[in-house]
Order: C-alpha cells, then sequence, then structure tokens
C-alpha cells in the first residue's frame, strides 16, 4: 500500500505545476510536469510488476 500513497503525493504535488502550466503558460511548470510524470510512470510500472507477481503465487 506504500507505493499507492507515493502515486497519491505525486500527482498532488504536482497540482500546482499543472495549473502553472496550462493556466499561466509557464513553460518551466512543464518540464517539471513531464519530469513528474515519468515518475508517476515509473512507479506505476512497479506496481504493475508488482500485483503480476502476487497474483502468479
Amino acid at each position: 500500500m506504500n507505493r499507492f500513497e507515493e502515486l497519491k503525493a505525486l500527482i498532488l504535488s504536482l497540482e500546482e505545476e499543472f495549473y502553472k502550466f496550462y493556466d499561466k503558460g509557464n513553460k518551466t511548470a512543464g518540464t517539471r510536469v513531464r519530469k513528474g510524470m515519468q515518475e508517476l510512470k515509473k512507479i506505476a510500472q512497479e506496481v504493475r510488476t508488482n500485483v503480476l507477481e502476487f497474483k502468479q503465487t
């Protein structure tokens, strides 16, 4: 369940950056959003792998 909490925290931490990028047009916030989304993708893939391993045991 720890990974789930990490995912939630990551998404919440990116909320302000999304606002800055989409509403205010801040291009450096877009870089931070992309970096955060890459981390989100990495964690999500790890969760998928763990679920599959757990399912097979």
